[in-house]
């Protein structure tokens, strides 16, 4: 399952290249793309586990990225 997110609070380019690689580590993502010029995001994994991972991506978040905030489009 693919999912978009609208990215805000990202400063820079290279912080949504950490973000990224921080978020491919998570349990159960098959891969994240942050683009930081479109402030997109877009993750695919197993749809079965989408409250889990939910979960552990705001813990990353939170972590890694305390200004930034998500949505799903």
């Amino acid at each position: 399952m693919k999912v978009k997110f609208k990215i805000k609070g990202l400063d820079c380019a290279n912080c949504a290249n950490e973000l990224e690689n921080a978020i491919s580590k998570i349990d159960g993502i098959e891969n994240a793309v942050i683009n930081f010029m479109t402030e997109r995001m877009e993750l695919e994994f197993d749809e079965t586990r989408k409250e889990e991972i939910m979960k552990k991506l705001e813990k990353v978040l939170k972590r890694e990225e305390p200004d930034v905030s998500i949505e799903e489009i």
